[in-house]
């Protein structure tokens, strides 16, 4: 049996059909974790897409260890395995009143239980998060990259609790700003150069969304200017519209000047991703003909140099394909990844990519 409730920061949802992203999620568990101990979990996720959490289980943090803002990542509390009899506790206020003891550390027991009242109090500092409960310091967790205050809009509480009130104070006093405004950078040294004339050894199709303004602009700044530099390598971003008008005017602004945004003509959905792949294959083959086709996201960082390595060792009489496959796979019949009766009546298919590579 579980039992444990969730405190969260989430920002503005950033894909139709996917959860907004969570800047901070904590999450005590006083009872259903797998290590049969109540711990505390600090996380954050985005598209869908979890870090790597911060556990603590009632140990300390290592003075070594990094700390956020001067304290703790963990505090230290009394285990079910700490084996602290009644006549030891006894005998540690005895030496404490009578002042035997110079160095008196107090462990205090979980900060959470069950029908217990507690105040818990979320502050953010220069480093990191910080939680304390009933006035005691617990956690801090760091902030995450990519991640500031500024991006949570909203605050979430769920799970086995029962709120008796919500104090909020010191908040930004603007809210944020999710113009593309923030993120694009209208600069030339940004823009794509012209298509050649000449066919080219690579051409690197970049799935995106018209509201990746970001991400857009990341990987313009960063992996893809190795394409500015190389006549023989071209990488364009694949975009569907929106379903806000306001979003695909700032989409068509941003094509027009930056020059590397191939708008495809139908409402963004993830059920048609296959005719975005099948967009850039056909891009790849018809408008700049390309010994070599390749598809990536655009949270995907690309070594290109060690791509057109791999590709030149390729003899020139074959061909090839890197990336995944699948043998004898089932349609999956539910799920994010379903497969109707009406587009898969196979039970198997024999031989399967997963996605568009090279």
């Amino acid at each position: 049996m579980v039992s444990q409730f969730m405190v969260e920061l989430v920002g503005t949802k950033v894909v139709d059909g996917e959860a907004p992203p969570r800047i901070l999620h904590f999450n005590p568990r006083i009872r259903g974790d797998y290590s049969g101990k109540p711990v505390i979990e600090m996380n954050s996720c985005y598209r869908m897409q979890w870090a790597q959490s911060h556990r603590c289980e009632g140990f300390a943090s290592r003075p070594a260890e990094e700390t956020v803002d001067a304290q703790l990542k963990c505090e230290k509390w009394i285990r079910d395995d700490d084996n602290k009899s009644e006549e030891s506790k006894m005998k540690w206020w005895v030496k404490r009143l009578i002042g035997r003891s110079k160095d008196v550390h107090i462990s205090w027991p979980y900060p959470f239980g069950e029908g217990k009242l507690f105040v818990l109090t979320l502050t953010a500092g220069l480093e990191g998060y910080h939680v304390n409960v009933d006035g005691r310091h617990v956690t801090s967790f760091p902030y995450r990259t990519g991640y500031t205050l500024e991006d949570a809009t909203g605050l979430s509480i769920n799970g086995d609790i029962d709120i008796e009130s919500i104090f909020a104070s010191s908040l930004p006093s603007s809210h944020p700003s999710f113009s593309p405004e923030r993120y694009l950078e209208m600069s030339e040294q940004w823009r794509a150069p012209p298509l050649p004339t000449e066919p080219v050894e690579l051409f690197i199709g970049i799935l995106s969304a018209a509201s990746h303004f970001a991400e857009r602009m990341a990987v313009r700044k960063s992996w893809m200017m190795y394409t500015r530099k190389s006549s023989n390598v071209v990488a364009r971003f694949f975009v569907a519209l929106n379903g806000k008008m306001e979003v695909n005017a700032e989409l068509k602004r941003e094509a027009e000047f930056f020059q590397d945004i191939v708008i495809v003509p139908f409402m963004d959905s993830y059920d048609l991703v296959v005719l975005k792949t099948i967009a850039i294959a056909e891009y790849g083959v018809r408008v700049i003909p390309a010994k070599y086709v390749m598809k990536c996201d655009d949270d995907t960082f690309v070594r290109i140099d060690s791509v057109l390595d791999q590709v030149k060792k390729v003899k020139s009489d074959k061909s090839v394909y890197v990336g995944s496959i699948n043998y004898y796979h089932r349609p999956l019949r539910s799920g994010k990844w379903a497969v109707t009766y009406e587009n898969g009546q196979r039970r198997l298919t024999q031989v399967m990519p997963m996605g568009l590579a090279m």
